[in-house]
């Protein structure tokens, strides 16, 4: 069958940089020193500093004003009305002039050599390749030097972010340098009104269907533990339906081959996809018809009772006094 998936066509006009180190904002003034200072070390300065804030209202706007005068490599700081996670990276894509975009979270750091050794795994790619891979990817670690989830079965592995987690089961956070002109074809999905959690799986997985990534087992950007809360953490589990039911129906639709590969994790998701749709009031005919394969429909139905666990146990959560609650983490899944 011909994959109808868009490709990449070549772009007439040549990046300004190799890399836009992208930072998504919204009050994060007291720890945004940690990827500046980062930035200022690296051995690679062939890149550009983007930051998109959402209406901070801390010291965020002086402090970057500040720093575009001192540093020695361009800072772009655009601000926007608040448009949660997702519209901040839609609008990072956008904006990028970089060849590769890199997401460095506004609490987090990277070694000096990160930009080099992207660079340099990048061009271990045969080059007649290239066309055919979207980007290069590492390890994170926290700042004790653990190793966030688990490290790839191969150094390198080419693969792609579903293959990656079903076949090999890699699990955790990574940290990867993609292209923009491919970024730019598959934006994560807004819904009107809501600012909430949108998985970025959504687009890792759309992009795999159609490109490679080399995966490599080099540890290129530290996660902190004391991260602030994240900009789009709900006050209760329930506000994050409508971007939860969409992961949910984007995997069962489109990865369901990948079934047998991980099982459990199929059938956890089916469960979730009943969990959203009821949050939604959506009816189970509705939840039938929302599914396009006999395996996920056979699957769903099987799992809706857990579902149904799920649900419960978010309304009984929400009935909790206000402090146990936000004392609680939050739970995407």
């Amino acid at each position: 069958m011909t994959s109808q998936m868009p490709l990449a066509q070549p772009d007439a006009t040549a990046p300004d940089f190799t890399f836009t180190v992208f930072t998504p904002t919204r009050n994060r003034a007291e720890t945004l020193h940690r990827p500046y200072e980062s930035l200022l070390a690296q051995t690679d300065q062939d890149f550009e500093w983007l930051i998109v804030d959402n209406d901070s209202q801390d010291d965020t706007a002086s402090l970057v004003e500040r720093w575009s005068a001192e540093a020695p490599f361009p800072i772009r700081f655009i601000r926007q009305e608040n448009r949660g996670l997702h519209g901040s990276m839609n609008r990072g894509i956008m904006e990028a002039r970089g060849r590769y975009l890199l997401t460095l979270a506004s609490d987090d750091t990277c070694p000096a050599e990160a930009l080099e050794r992207f660079k340099y795994h990048w061009t271990t790619i045969p080059e007649d390749q290239r066309d055919s891979f979207v980007g290069v990817a590492g390890l994170v670690a926290d700042e004790h030097g653990r190793i966030v989830g688990t490290a790839y079965p191969h150094d390198p592995t080419d693969s792609d972010a579903v293959e990656i987690r079903y076949r090999y089961r890699v699990k955790g956070e990574k940290w990867a340098a993609l292209r923009v002109d491919v970024l730019r074809l598959f934006p994560l999905p807004t819904i009107d009104g809501y600012l909430g959690y949108i998985p970025e799986s959504i687009i890792w997985n759309r992009i795999g269907r159609q490109y490679r990534t080399r995966y490599v087992n080099e540890v290129l950007r530290t996660f902190h533990l004391d991260a602030p809360v994240s900009l789009a953490r709900p006050r209760n589990a329930g506000d994050n339906a409508p971007g939860g039911l969409l992961e949910a129906k984007e995997l069962l639709n489109h990865d369901i081959r990948w079934l047998r590969h991980g099982p459990r994790a199929f059938f956890v998701m089916a469960a979730r996809y009943g969990r959203w749709s009821i949050h939604l009031r959506h009816s189970l005919s509705d939840q039938y018809r929302g599914l396009t394969n006999t395996a996920a429909r056979l699957l769903w139905i099987a799992a809706l009772p857990v579902g149904l666990v799920m649900y419960v146990g978010d309304l009984r959560l929400l009935e909790r006094p206000r402090a146990a609650r936000e004392r609680a983490p939050v739970n995407h899944d």
